[in-house]
């Protein structure tokens, strides 16, 4: 069986991208005279072909419609609402089949079509019959679940220890005591994509140590989920990446089949996992999974569903970034998530629906301010609304509790389908061990290198991102965001890779960003994303105008180069030329002594506040109070 393909439709350049206007765009193939519909919200789009599913004939703007969201069918007035991709005349009837929208590097966009576009309908399997105990789903924390499939143990996702995108997310729920001990044991492990909430090198090393041939799997994303395996330092030996759309034989009961997000193809995965006919859909964090066509009626469907991954708007300032318009943003975009999930889950009617994927906290006391204003949804009330109207049961989950798939199958009422962990089992995390991963971060800041100051040209070289009108500020600072005396402070001018001392004074968008030095650091020496410093909220950003580049935060949070800089040839290079640290102009090594005397001081006024780490268990019980208010668990 051949893999899952895509083929390019149409083809837009920057240009036609920036023409796009808001509701409903019709676009033309000049090459082969086909037509589409691409529907803009915002920063949201949607496409499909411009042919009617009844009889083939062709969508016009519909007059009548004051929302413009529906078009008109030319042939018999059929009209699609193409926000919702549903047929709304005849109402219920069918759904558009949607096309893929992906960016390139240069602005431009991509039309592409799956083919086939449901293909897990390979091979169809009838459900047979389930005895209790034989599948069972056991919730370990944020994204990770345990499957007991029979004979086989599989798992998903498994971040249990440590923070995830350098020390800005660390988790809500303490995962069961024994959790090492049960991941080593399964027979196979699932990751979805790379981002450390779901690639988490601290987990993976610990599991590395007892079992490195563990067999993980992952989909054949255009940037491997594993690229940063071999500097991670842990020895795993049994990565395999599979094909998208094809059924994965686990034995003559279990198979899986991974396929690709239709907004993130080139990262993001999502998963559907059958054994003996009885399907288990996971749509992880993937914005439109498989590009919107997924199976109906699976037995157990979860996804992601909080909300505030990322560092919008919270760490912007400046214009309209008032703390009400942030607040009135977020309260808005997290209505719009729970809806949107809410009619997901409608439109497929999964037996079960398990919202997961969104449990962590902004904990550490340096983000607290992150941590009060980036407020998430609620699973409980994603699950009310998903059972006002269907009968869909819903499970939120416990750390260490059990979903017996048997038993709920066949009476949702059965009070042993659920089995919640023990009274007085600890569910809630009071104890990170902030020092141990802040102060391995923090290393990164008496590093070689940046004894030297022409590191910039080198790594902003290495990064390959140029021809782009945008100016950038970068600043270094301590954990308040307050620039270092100490610190690098400078231009990137990306039109032509230069390094100025002052803006150029041609127009150009501008972009400052603050950067709490020891993340930022750590990122240059190791060639890491930036994903550490947006979505772990450790930066801050001015720009002006006040416009998203995507192509420069596309290539820095997904395209940089595989292999990392080569600092070594680099401090040969400074030795070779004579150039010592002596010779810099700033005095680099008292810098970071300099440094490091800044960010203990802002130790000091954290202790001063409040929150010494000694006491922090004690401290932070009311802010535990306050994370299961919100989540209202």
């Amino acid at each position: 069986m051949a893999s899952q393909q895509s083929q390019t439709l149409l083809t837009l350049n920057s240009n036609a991208v920036s023409d796009l206007k808001e509701g409903i765009n019709f676009l033309r193939n000049k090459e082969d005279g086909k037509n589409y519909i691409i529907y803009k919200s915002m920063d949201v789009m949607r496409a499909c072909k411009n042919q009617c599913k009844h009889q083939g004939g062709l969508f016009v703007k519909d007059i009548e419609d004051l929302d413009e969201s529906t078009v008109r069918c030319t042939k018999h007035n059929w009209k699609l609402n193409v926000s919702t991709m549903k047929y709304v005349n005849p109402p219920d009837c069918f759904q558009q089949d949607e096309l893929v929208l992906e960016p390139d590097e240069n602005g431009g966009l991509q039309l592409l079509e799956l083919n086939p576009p449901d293909p897990w309908q390979a091979d169809p399997r009838t459900p047979e019959e389930l005895e209790p105990g034989e599948v069972l789903i056991t919730y370990m924390t944020h994204a990770c679940m345990k499957l007991d499939l029979g004979s086989k143990t599989m798992v998903f996702d498994p971040w249990l220890t440590g923070p995830a995108f350098a020390r800005g997310w660390w988790l809500l729920h303490e995962p069961p005591s024994d959790w090492l001990e049960t991941i080593c044991s399964a027979d196979l492990i699932y990751i979805s994509h790379m981002h450390s909430d779901h690639l988490s090198y601290p987990t993976l090393k610990k599991i590395a140590e007892k079992q490195p041939n563990i067999p993980i799997y992952v989909g054949d994303t255009s940037r491997p989920v594993f690229w940063y395996l071999d500097r991670s330092g842990v020895k795993l030996t049994n990565i395999n990446v599979v094909p998208f759309g094809i059924w994965q034989e686990v034995d003559a009961n279990l198979r899986f089949m991974i396929l690709m997000d239709g907004i993130h193809p080139e990262m993001d995965t999502c998963i559907i996992v059958e054994y003996k006919g009885h399907k288990i859909l996971n749509t992880v964090d993937c914005t439109r999974p498989n590009g919107g066509v997924l199976p109906k009626n699976v037995d157990v469907m979860m996804s992601d569903f909080a909300g505030g991954a990322s560092g919008f708007p919270m760490t912007f300032s400046g214009g309209k970034y008032t703390e009400k318009w942030k607040a009135d943003f977020i309260k808005t975009e997290r209505k719009k998530l729970l809806n949107y999930k809410s009619q997901l889950v409608k439109d497929l009617q999964p037996k079960v629906y398990c919202p997961f994927a969104g449990y962590f906290v902004e904990a550490h006391p340096s983000d607290s301010y992150i941590k009060e204003t980036n407020l998430k949804n609620n699973p409980e009330e994603l699950n009310k609304l998903i059972t006002k109207t269907s009968f869909v049961s819903t499970w939120t989950p416990k750390s260490g509790a059990v979903l017996d798939m048997a038993r709920i199958l066949k009476d949702p009422l059965d009070s042993e389908a659920i089995i919640d962990p023990p009274a007085g089992t600890k569910l809630y995390k009071d104890n990170w061990e902030f020092d141990v991963y802040v102060n391995e971060i923090n290393t990164a800041i008496s590093n070689e290198i940046f004894q030297h100051n022409d590191w910039i040209n080198f790594y902003y070289n290495w990064a390959g991102f140029r021809d782009y009108n945008l100016v950038i500020r970068m600043i270094e600072t301590n954990d308040d965001f307050s620039p270092l005396h100490s610190g690098f402070d400078y231009l990137v001018d990306f039109l032509d890779l230069s390094f100025p001392n002052e803006r150029p004074a041609r127009d150009h968008s501008y972009l400052e960003i603050k950067n709490r030095v020891g993340v930022m650091r750590q990122t240059v020496i190791k060639g890491l994303l930036w994903d550490d410093l947006y979505i772990g909220f450790q930066n801050r950003l001015f720009r002006d105008p006040d416009i998203y580049h995507h192509q420069f935060w596309n290539h820095f949070q997904i395209k940089l180069p595989l292999t990392p800089p080569d600092w070594d040839s680099y401090l040969q290079s400074r030795a070779r030329q004579g150039y010592t640290p002596q010779t810099c102009k700033t005095q680099p090594k008292n810098r970071a002594l300099s440094i490091s005397k800044e960010l203990a001081a802002v130790n000091k006024r954290l202790e001063r506040q409040a929150w010494d780490l000694k006491g922090y268990t004690v401290q932070y019980s009311s802010h535990c109070q306050s994370v299961r208010a919100r989540y209202c668990i």
